[in-house]
């Protein structure tokens, strides 16, 4: 709960570890119970695999408390050059500038994420094969018995019967996925069809 101690609330929305999302209307009436003087944080890392329209934007008017983030490091796959960004308030905008570190995006960055915002169709592409990746592992599961969270994120969270062993014994065969905080669930991102396929043969392998 917010209380009078309460600076700052942070959403990850698609969710990290777990892929799932809030509606928009779900976010638009928590942030209009949010008090003014609480800045919340609206991480998009993954926004780009939505198929939906972008409102939160739209929400920078109104709420002049909501910063939201971005990156170039998912979709758009500039992980190596960590290339992100924040939409808000001129104010907060203000405000973050005054602390901001003082080496900047290098250039090369920059002008390899101004690219990458030109090529539409590399995003598209990208976002169909991810689409494609998560069916193609969740049906995998699927067949496998094993029961995941529905994810709209580039990974999914699959719920094994021992996480530690598992995660041991597929690091061992050259996978790596990630324990989650979560009884149970791994974390598997999305690969090419041939790498899912391979993954899905190891992992029945060592079940």
């Amino acid at each position: 709960s917010i209380t009078d101690n309460t600076k700052l609330i942070f959403i990850a929305n698609p969710n990290n570890p777990t892929g799932t999302l809030l509606t928009d209307s779900a976010v638009y009436d928590f942030l209009s119970k949010v008090p003014s003087s609480v800045v919340v944080v609206l991480d998009q890392a993954y926004i780009e695999y939505l198929d939906a329209t972008d409102n939160a934007t739209g929400w920078l008017v109104e709420f002049e408390n909501l910063v939201i983030t971005r990156t170039f490091s998912k979709a758009y796959g500039l992980a190596g050059l960590r290339v992100g960004y924040s939409i808000s308030s001129p104010k907060i905008a203000d405000y973050l500038n005054r602390i901001r570190q003082p080496f900047n995006v290098n250039h090369i960055a920059q002008s390899a994420a101004i690219a990458a915002l030109s090529d539409e169709t590399f995003l598209a592409r990208s976002v169909a094969a991810n689409t494609n990746g998560l069916l193609q592992l969740t049906q995998g599961f699927n067949r496998l018995g094993l029961s995941f969270i529905p994810s709209s994120a580039n990974f999914v969270s699959v719920k094994v019967a021992d996480a530690g062993a598992t995660y041991q014994k597929l690091l061992e065969k050259g996978f790596i996925v990630r324990p989650v905080e979560m009884q149970g669930y791994l974390r598997v991102s999305v690969g090419t069809r041939n790498e899912n396929e391979e993954f899905l043969d190891t992992l029945k392998s060592v079940l």
